[in-house]
């Protein structure tokens, strides 16, 4: 038997990532040795300077996918073709065969539908609600394939993105090779959510230490970034945090990176979604909008932005690398290891940076010398950039200078939670026309109403942003106001948006509409509502108890099938599923909508019709019985949620998903 040593494997797996040709035996050895996201910061959450590649790495104009992002689509795009077929036919449209739809087209993938899903943020209630819907979409869940259920609808997707908590939960997944929701639920080493996150988890297994060894261990690893010349902000130390709850290795993983996604066996031959985290560009004191914001992505290849600010990406792999004007400074090496991967989740929910400073004032085991370093950063800071990520070196100095006033002429680049623009829903990257996405299945969990439900204002926010000048091409929607949105229970069910493709306008006029890149996807909206459990816990919630988490689990799954399409008025929930699926590629071949389709159209598409009137109080009860919770999740959903009690039962529910 041939082995390799970890080092060539991380050396041959780098070389992939850069795009460099290697032989097919060092392709294999290393595609073989590599089963996961890789612990492959070689100081662990410490950056180190590398020999840049021969190749130095570059700044690129949004104008198109990258390279590695193209050549990887195209394999993908072929690899959903049997996933798809199987999905489709399994829906049994009525008086269709998908399965011969599909195999008439499957020598052009690009006939064939584009699949985009998209995770809100909301702190720990986006990620356990997001859970559910994603394993109701995962055909590897149980049962996920029956009759009434959607599995194998994920297995379908080009593309999948987190914001905030739903960024937490798609890292997560792929940090931990691209694993089930089912195993990290029952997993004891993560996803367990009744540690409250500024305590640490249990001791034991692979966490090690008390709460006061948490915390210095957390100390020691930012400070470790610190010497070594880089700045540090809150993100970091609540990035170390929460990558204890997500990431299934030791002290959290502080050497796994954003990057090394790209290097496992599982992406590099597209068995697995495209995967996007989402975050704002914000000068420390400014305030953000939706309009004046620059949204930035980060995936396995690039961090950048396609907004006409910076318009520009740069390899992900060499963030913290000296760059002016796009190119590596005179002399300067290249850094790895910046783009820890925890800190990218971090960065994507910046918003809980002010957790952190709870430790100055709370009652728990914290080393003197971390809340000196919290001190010193706050006065270094001030108060006003508590929610900021630092990025310094700026990989964006000097660039487009036009366009990028303000990013291009600061040593660092400052990102905030992606939320914080209002558009919760990570829409904008799936909404590229480059990316040519037809449908995207968008789940939100945020807390729009006083009593933390959802009312569409994030689609709202797209929607006017794709109307102004940062919209740069890309084309969304009508979307009607939040009032309506409660009015017409567009909130507490599926709603399709976009299903006359032919309606739609784009902020560059001179796109033909009947172009392809000019078409938005199709958005199936699928809000947060209660089905088993209220599940509309605070965004500030530190803690959930572990039944509680399951049972809003189960919820999320009933939200996205519509409680495996046997609620009444929507047994034809699965075929309408299918039916947006196809909605855009039936367009595009000229095929004739099956009149079941027709059918689903008229009942999910907002048909335009508005009800702007004041809504008063959202308080929905659940769509099903409700599930038993034990007495400290009943004790925990009513001291949160504020909302609705939930009777103790004293009784653990076991779900099976």
């Amino acid at each position: 038997m041939k082995f390799t040593t970890c080092a060539a494997v991380l050396g041959s797996a780098a070389n992939i990532a850069q795009g460099a040709v290697v032989s097919p035996e060092v392709a294999h050895d290393t595609l073989t040795n590599l089963r996961r996201a890789l612990p492959n910061s070689p100081k662990g959450y410490t950056p180190s300077e590398v020999d840049c590649p021969s190749t130095a790495p570059s700044v690129r104009l949004a104008d198109s996918l990258s390279q590695n992002e193209t050549e990887w689509v195209q394999r993908r795009r072929n690899n959903t073709i049997e996933p798809m077929r199987e999905f489709l036919s399994r829906m049994n449209i009525s008086n269709f065969d998908a399965g011969q739809y599909i195999d008439d087209n499957r020598n052009n993938a690009s006939a064939l539908p584009n699949i985009g899903i998209a995770f809100s943020g909301g702190g720990w209630r986006a990620l356990i609600n997001g859970a559910g819907v994603l394993s109701a979409f995962d055909s590897r869940t149980e049962n996920s394939t029956n009759s009434g259920q959607l599995g194998g609808l994920l297995q379908s997707a080009t593309y999948i993105a987190g914001l905030s908590g739903g960024n937490w939960l798609v890292g997560s997944i792929y940090v931990n090779n691209f694993t089930t929701v089912t195993a990290l639920r029952d997993d004891p080493s993560v996803w367990q959510f009744e540690n409250n996150i500024l305590e640490g988890p249990p001791s034991g297994g692979i966490q090690l230490f008390n709460t006061a060894g948490y915390y210095t261990d957390i100390y020691n690893e930012v400070q470790g970034k610190r010497d070594a010349g880089f700045d540090a902000s809150l993100t970091d130390y609540w990035g170390r945090a929460i990558s204890s709850q997500l990431i299934n290795a030791t002290e959290g993983g502080p050497a796994y990176t954003w990057s090394s996604i790209a290097l496992t066996e599982g992406f590099q031959n597209a068995e697995q979604p495209f995967p996007i985290s989402i975050a704002d560009a914000r000068a420390p004191g400014q305030k953000i909008v939706s309009l004046n914001s620059s949204v930035y992505e980060f995936n396995p290849f690039e961090m950048g932005t396609w907004d006409p600010t910076t318009y520009g990406f740069i390899p992900t792999r060499y963030l913290g690398t000296n760059m002016t004007n796009g190119s590596v400074v005179d002399n300067s090496r290249c850094t790895i290891g910046f783009d820890n991967a925890g800190f990218i989740m971090g960065t994507s929910s910046s918003l809980f940076n002010t957790l952190i400073l709870q430790l100055n004032d709370s009652s728990l085991d914290i080393p003197d010398i971390l809340r000196s370093s919290i001190g010193s950063l706050l006065q270094g800071l001030g108060r006003d950039s508590n929610d900021i990520a630092d990025y310094d070196p700026n990989p964006f100095y000097g660039w487009n200078p036009t366009g990028n006033a303000s990013s291009s002429t600061n040593r660092s680049l400052t990102l905030v939670d992606g939320g914080l623009d209002n558009q919760n829903i990570p829409l904008n990257p799936l909404i590229q026309p480059v990316r040519e996405v037809d449908v995207i299945f968008a789940n939100d969990n945020s807390a729009d109403t006083p009593t933390n439900w959802p009312n569409g204002s994030s689609l709202v926010q797209t929607y006017m942003r794709s109307q102004s000048p940062i919209g740069n091409g890309t084309a969304f929607p009508s979307i009607p106001d939040t009032n309506t949105f409660i009015n017409l229970g567009l909130n507490n069910r599926p709603t399709f948006f976009g299903c006359d493709a032919s309606n739609i306008t784009s902020s560059r006029p001179s796109l033909d509409a009947s172009n392809r890149a000019a078409t938005p996807p199709l958005i199936v909206y699928i809000p947060n509502s209660p089905y088993v459990t209220f599940s509309n816990q605070p965004t500030t919630t530190l803690e959930t108890n572990n039944t509680y988490r399951d049972a809003m689990i189960r919820n999320g799954y009933e939200v996205a099938t519509m409680a495996n399409g046997t609620l009444p008025g929507y047994e034809n929930w699965p075929q309408c599923v299918a039916c947006a699926i196809l909605s855009r590629s039936f367009d595009r071949t000229g095929t004739e909508v099956p009149q079941a389709c027709q059918d689903c159209f008229a009942q999910y598409c907002w048909d335009g019709t508005l009800n702007s009137t004041d809504p008063g109080s959202y308080s929905p009860e659940p769509r099903l019985s409700t599930l038993e919770l034990d007495s400290a999740a009943a004790s925990s959903a009513q001291s949160s949620l504020g909302v609705v009690a939930v009777a103790a039962v004293g009784s653990v529910l076991a779900l099976t998903l």
